[in-house]
């Protein structure tokens, strides 16, 4: 399989308009605040990311996540882990959005997000983000699916911040779970999960 090119297959019109600043990250942390200006675009249906079309508030569309999945794999940031700080964002745009017509794009983008972090800070190998983070890419081809070497703490994270969110990531929940599941971790440890049906 060939890895596919840095810019999303499906690119928001108005991308073409805003290309500089903000929203043309140069590294991790100015990738992070991209984020956060996609969702205050979601949380509002204004601002840069909203420019050129009908976007209402407190919505994610294919738009919005051709965003996300275009700030993530810039050439600047592609051969770098996903950090905390843009997984945070990612996270503040999923419980911001109350209605979805992205046909899971970000949900997909969120799971495989997730999984490159945690892999990284466990101090595994991850594919560059325009690999990992594609549409056309099964995250089980690179995912780790034994928690054996997943750092707790990195788990222990990452179920904090999906606790008593108004929308579940299914595909991340299963991912969640099975790393939970294959490192045995106790209950206690992770407690959201009971809450997001997770057993």
């Amino acid at each position: 399989m060939s890895a596919p090119s840095t810019v999303p297959s499906t690119i928001p019109s108005t991308m073409g308009a805003e290309t500089s600043g903000a929203l043309q990250p140069s590294c991790r942390k100015t990738a992070a605040h991209a984020l956060t200006i996609v969702r205050d675009g979601v949380i509002t249906g204004e601002g840069p990311t909203t420019k050129g079309r009908i976007h209402f508030s407190r919505a994610l569309d294919a738009d919005d996540a051709a965003w996300c999945a275009r700030i993530l794999t810039v050439s600047a940031v592609e051969h770098q882990p996903v950090s905390r700080a843009e997984l945070e964002a990612l996270f503040e745009i999923s419980d911001a959005a109350a209605e979805r017509t992205d046909d899971g794009r970000f949900d997909d983008l969120l799971a495989k997000a997730v999984a490159h972090h945690a892999a990284s800070e466990s101090g595994l190998p991850v594919p560059p983000r325009t690999v990992a983070l594609s549409p056309d890419t099964d995250i089980e081809s690179w995912a780790p699916t034994k928690a054996a070497n997943i750092d707790t703490k990195v788990l222990e994270w990452i179920a904090s911040q999906m606790r008593g969110k108004r929308h579940s990531n299914h595909r991340l929940a299963a991912l969640v779970a099975t790393l939970v599941g294959a490192a045995a971790l106790p209950l206690a440890q992770l407690p959201g999960m009971l809450d997001m049906g997770m057993l």
